[in-house]
C-alpha cells in the first residue's frame, strides 16, 4: 500500500530518511513526513483560500443541552479517556520545563491541578477515567517526576506516550537542516496532529480499544477551562458524532486564531492563520464573518477513528501547515527554515459527520502569555474544592503587560513579588515600562500605567489604581 501525494524521487528523500531512521523515529512518523514534505517540494504553502472555507453561520449551543445529554455523559464516563498535550516548554515565557509545571493558582502547576480534577470525578463517579499525556522528549522526564507525587493516580494505560519530532527544511534547499552548534535544533514539533500518529505508533490507540475505552476528550494542558463535562460527552455518544469540535464565538482577541469554516463538500474545516492567503488576511480576522474559535478541546469516538485509520493506510492527509522561522529562535537571523506541521483540530475534515459545538468562553482560559497568568494568578479566580478555576466575574478584564519587562517568568516574579493586583473589579489594566507592584495593590476600571524613566517605578503597598 502507498500513500496518496505527489510523485517525490526516493533520491530527494533519501537524506531525510536517513535521518530520521538514525533519530529512532517509526516508519509511519517518517511516512507521515514525506506526505508533507512532498507537498512542500511541489510548491505547496499550506495555504486554504476562501473559496475553500466558507463560513459558518450556526452551530448546536451548549446552553440547549439538557438532563437527558447529562445522564447519557454519565453513561459512557466509564469508556472514556481524559488525554492532555503536554509537549510545551514555554520557551516564550523563558522557561526550559514543561509548562504544565508553572504553579497557577494556590501553589498548584497546571498538573496538580488537572490530576485533581480526575482524581475527584474519579471519587464522585466510580469509574476508572484514566488520564494519559502526551509529552515531548523535552517534557517526558521531569512530568513522569511531578506525576510520582500522586501514588494513588493509578489506571490500566499508560500515563504517558510521546509524540514525535520532525527535521527542519533548509528554506533555499529543502534538504535537511544540519547544525552542529546545536543538533537539536535540527528538529522541530510536527505540531499536535501528530496525536493520531503517535497514538498508532506507541500501540496507545489499540491498548485503549482492548480495554473498552470508546471516548478520548483531548485539550491542551494549559488550558484549565478544558475540564471533563459529562453533557458534551452525552451529546457526543447520544448522536454517535465521530469527531467533536469545541469552538466559541470570536472576539477582536481571536482575531489571528484558528477558526471553523467549511469546505464545498460540506464537511466542516479549520483553518489557522499560517494558512491563509497574504491577500486574504482582512476577510481572515473579520470576526463577524468566521464567528467560531477553535478552542483545541476535541471529543474522538475511538472506534472511528481506528476504522478511518485503517481506510488511509495509517495517515490522516491532514493540511499542511508552512511555518518559516530562523533555524535558532534565539537567533532572528539565523539561516531560515521551513517547520512542516500539522493541526489535531484539521482532522475534523477528515471523519464523515464530524460537528462543531459553541460552548462558554469559560471552556477556553489558556496561558499562552505572561498576561494571561496574572490573569489566573489574581482574585478574578479561584480554584473549587473539585479543581475546577473558576471567574468570580461576569467580563473577564483585558490584562496587557509589557513583554520587554513582563514577558519571563522571572521578570513577572520579580515585578509581582507579593503576587498578582486585586482585578476583581478592573476593566483592564495595562503596564508600559519598568514597572514594580507592592503588595495589596487594587486595580479598579480602567488603569494605564505608562513607566519610561532611567529608574524602575515602585507601585506602593496598597495602592489603588485606575478609575471607573
Amino acid at each position: 500500500m502507498t500513500l496518496r501525494h505527489t510523485p517525490l524521487p526516493e533520491e530527494t528523500f533519501a537524506p531525510f530518511v536517513e535521518k530520521m531512521r538514525a533519530a529512532g523515529l517509526p516508519e509511519l512518523s517518517i511516512r507521515t513526513f514525506r506526505l508533507h514534505y512532498a507537498q512542500l517540494v511541489a510548491g505547496g504553502t499550506g495555504f486554504i483560500p476562501a473559496t475553500e472555507a466558507a463560513p459558518v453561520d450556526d452551530l448546536p449551543d451548549y446552553a440547549t443541552l439538557d438532563g437527558t445529554d447529562d445522564a447519557a455523559g454519565h453513561a459512557a464516563l466509564p469508556k472514556t479517556v481524559v488525554l492532555k498535550l503536554n509537549g510545551g516548554l514555554g520557551t516564550s515565557m523563558g522557561m526550559s520545563g514543561p509548562k504544565s509545571l508553572l504553579p497557577v493558582k494556590d501553589g498548584l502547576t497546571f498538573l496538580d491541578i488537572i490530576v485533581r480534577q480526575v482524581l475527584h470525578h474519579r471519587r464522585q463517579t466510580g469509574v476508572r477515567l484514566p488520564l494519559v499525556l502526551m509529552n515531548s522528549f523535552n517534557t517526558q522526564d521531569a512530568t513522569l517526576t511531578a506525576l510520582q507525587a500522586y501514588p494513588d493516580l493509578t489506571q490500566d494505560l499508560p500515563f504517558t506516550f510521546l509524540q514525535h519530532k520532525s527535521p527542519k527544511v533548509w528554506v533555499d534547499t529543502l534538504a535537511p537542516v544540519e547544525w552542529p552548534a546545536d543538533p537539536d535544533k535540527e528538529w522541530c514539533p510536527p505540531g499536535h496532529g501528530d496525536i493520531y500518529v503517535a497514538l498508532l505508533t506507541t500501540g496507545l490507540l489499540e491498548q485503549m480499544l482492548a480495554a473498552g475505552y470508546t471516548h478520548l476528550f483531548v485539550s491542551n494542558s494549559d488550558n484549565l477551562g478544558a475540564v471533563l463535562d459529562t453533557r458534551i460527552l452525552g451529546f457526543v455518544a447520544r448522536r454517535r458524532i465521530p469527531f467533536l469540535m469545541e469552538v466559541t464565538a470570536r472576539t477582536p482577541a481571536d482575531r489571528k486564531g484558528g477558526h471553523l469554516a467549511r469546505r464545498p463538500d460540506g464537511r466542516l474545516l479549520l483553518r489557522e492563520l499560517s494558512q491563509c492567503p497574504p491577500d486574504e488576511l482582512d476577510r481572515f480576522q473579520d470576526i463577524t464573518r468566521y464567528r467560531y474559535f477553535n478552542t483545541n478541546n476535541l471529543w474522538i469516538h475511538l472506534p472511528s477513528l481506528q476504522e478511518l485509520l485503517r481506510a488511509n493506510d495509517d495517515v490522516l492527509d491532514l493540511p499542511l501547515i508552512r511555518n518559516e522561522k530562523p533555524v535558532d529562535p534565539t537567533v532572528p537571523r539565523s539561516p531560515r527554515v521551513y517547520q512542516l506541521e500539522t493541526a489535531m483540530g484539521s482532522a475534523i475534515a477528515s471523519f464523515a459527520g464530524a460537528e462543531a459545538l459553541c460552548v462558554p468562553r469559560s471552556r477556553f482560559a489558556p496561558v499562552k502569555r505572561s498576561s494571561d497568568l496574572i490573569l489566573l494568578w489574581s482574585d478574578v479566580y479561584r480554584l473549587t474544592a473539585d479543581a475546577r478555576l473558576v471567574a468570580d466575574v461576569p467580563v473577564l478584564p483585558l490584562v496587557e503587560l509589557d513583554d520587554a519587562h513582563f514577558g519571563l517568568i522571572d521578570d513577572l516574579r520579580r515585578r509581582f513579588p507579593y503576587g498578582a493586583p486585586s482585578l476583581r473589579h478592573a476593566t483592564r489594566l495595562s503596564v508600559r515600562g519598568d514597572v514594580f507592584f507592592g503588595r495589596d495593590v487594587t486595580v479598579v476600571g480602567v488603569a494605564s500605567v505608562v513607566h519610561d524613566g532611567p529608574q524602575p517605578l515602585h507601585i506602593p503597598d496598597g495602592a489603588r489604581l485606575g478609575s471607573v
